[in-house]
């Protein structure tokens, strides 16, 4: 087995995943069992996501959406720098479903992603945890 390097000019190098996407029917339930059943570690519940703690993955739970099925995975490869990598996508001409945005505003960073579809329509999440240190609200007192 052979391994391809990247090149020093390419900031596309989705290698670390991290987070899965799960798909329920009801995700109080869902979130029940993850929490109680199975013991993980809550992390926090943003609209209609739930997530909790993996080691070094993060799992995240949602309703079933239109287009995505029940028990469908979704994995998130985390970069550096969405924009950038999102552009050199662009130009790769990967099959992009929406642009970087803002998911969250967490205590020390901002959580953006975007998303793809790879050749056989699997839905690929790209995400960036942005950090930001100075945000007034988070300061440590």
């Amino acid at each position: 087995m052979s391994y391809q390097s990247h090149t020093p000019e390419s900031v596309v190098q989705l290698e670390k995943i991290a987070q899965i996407a799960i798909t329920v029917t009801d995700l109080h339930r869902a979130k029940d069992f993850y929490l109680n059943t199975l013991g993980m570690r809550f992390l926090f519940e943003t609209g209609p996501l739930v997530f909790f703690q993996c080691g070094d993955i993060r799992l995240m739970l949602s309703n079933s959406e239109a287009g995505q099925p029940r028990g469908g995975t979704v994995l998130y490869f985390k970069v550096e720098d969405i924009h950038a990598v999102h552009e050199q996508l662009k130009g790769r001409g990967v099959n992009l479903v929406d642009r970087p945005h803002l998911i969250a505003k967490m205590p020390d960073h901002d959580l953006w992603m975007c998303f793809l579809k790879d050749p056989d329509e699997n839905l690929i999440g790209v995400m960036s945890e942005v950090p930001q240190p100075d945000r007034p609200e988070f300061m440590p007192k």
